[in-house]
Parts: structure tokens; C-alpha cells; sequence
């Protein structure tokens, strides 16, 4: 699918087949949840602007490259929560905003009950972090959001997509760069993906 990545490196399939797996606890779920969102935010970086800079090391000067923009992470609660911490390892000098949409069970329907992001995004890069698009109504009415706040860069980082939703937020967002490790087969009735790997919620937090 045009603008979507899908992230084939042996260790993020290998980590995605544990996280699939129904006999997978939560403590293992949140760890394994952990290292994958690191691996997975190599690849939704590599395309960063940088600049150039010097430096002085212990010898001599020495030519090196910096990050161009400053980088906000936006994880949607609350299962965004589980892939933050190894990505705040990774760029440690990230701002952090907060997203919080419940999504109602009969319309699936997404609703804010939380934001908490900088007032001005335009010269940032942003971290969209969802570990499900599914029916593709969180990440459009986060997306509205962060586009209201003036952000022009974003990357949509997620575990696992349905084809659905791919296609309804393309059409909302068709600059968007999604990067997952896997689009499934579909989305059930009630709005899961299939085969997926159930509510990414509740199997990271045990509820």
C-alpha cells in the first residue's frame, strides 16, 4: 500500500509472533511491546532531516550530523503507553505529548477524553505511537489534532494494521507515513483486526 511501510526485519517478526501469541502474559506482553517499538523506530526515523555540525573529540575535530528538528512523541492512550519508554531511551531529549480517545463499542467511534501536547508543533517533528489502526478513526482524530496545532512532519508508528483502516486514513491523510510491522487480513464485526492480537490495552496492562 502506497505511504505504508511494513517493517519485515527478523526481530520485529519475531517479537510481533510473541506478542500474537494468546498465551503471552501481560509482564511478558509489556516487555516484548517494548523492544519491538524500539526496533521499529529505526526505520521510522532513517528518513529524518539532520545538519551538519563539529565536533571536538579527545584527538581532533571531527565532522558529524545532527537532528535538524527538535521531536515530540504522541502516544495515544493507553496502549500507546507500552511502546513510549524505549523510544524516549532512544531520542531521551523528546518532548512528550499525550493523546487519551476511548472508542464507543456500538458507533466505534473514537472520543477524546485527554490532551496534552505544546501549543505550536509546526517546527517539530512528531511521533504519532498507537500500537492498533484498526478502523482508522483514532489515528484521523488525532491526526485533526495535531494538524490544528500546526504539525507538518508527522510519522504514524503501530504494531499491527487492518487494510480498513489503512485506506480510511489515507484518505484522510494521504501524505501520512504509516509505518507497522504487519497489515492484516481484516476487521471483524466488532472492529478487531484479524488475526491481530486482541486489545492491545488490556493484555499490556492485565485487565
Amino acid at each position: 500500500m502506497k505511504g505504508v511501510t511494513v517493517i519485515t526485519h527478523p526481530l520485529v517478526q519475531h517479537n510481533l509472533a510473541r506478542l500474537r501469541d494468546a498465551r503471552t502474559d501481560h509482564m511478558e506482553f509489556r516487555r516484548v511491546l517494548s523492544e519491538v517499538a524500539a526496533l521499529m523506530l529505526y526505520e521510522a526515523t532513517r528518513s529524518f532531516d539532520t545538519k551538519s555540525v563539529s565536533v571536538r573529540t579527545p584527538l581532533a575535530m571531527a565532522r558529524g550530523l545532527k537532528l535538524s528538528r527538535d521531536v515530540v512523541l504522541v502516544p495515544v492512550l493507553r496502549a500507546g503507553l507500552g511502546m513510549l519508554d524505549s523510544i524516549l531511551q532512544l531520542i531521551p531529549n523528546a518532548r512528550v505529548g499525550f493523546i487519551g480517545l476511548k472508542r464507543e463499542e456500538k458507533t466505534l467511534r473514537a472520543h477524546f477524553y485527554h490532551q496534552s501536547l505544546p501549543k505550536d508543533l509546526r517546527r517539530y517533528e512528531v511521533i504519532l505511537i498507537d500500537p492498533m489502526l484498526a478502523t482508522g478513526g483514532s489515528t484521523i482524530a488525532a491526526m485533526t489534532l495535531l494538524t490544528e496545532l500546526g504539525a507538518q512532519r508527522v510519522r504514524l508508528v503501530n504494531l499491527v494494521a487492518a487494510p480498513e483502516g489503512i485506506r480510511k486514513v489515507r484518505k484522510h491523510f494521504p501524505r501520512l507515513p504509516i509505518f507497522t510491522a504487519a497489515v492484516d487480513r481484516k476487521l471483524n464485526e466488532r472492529g478487531f483486526i484479524v488475526p491481530g492480537l486482541g486489545d492491545a490495552g488490556d493484555r499490556l496492562f492485565g485487565v
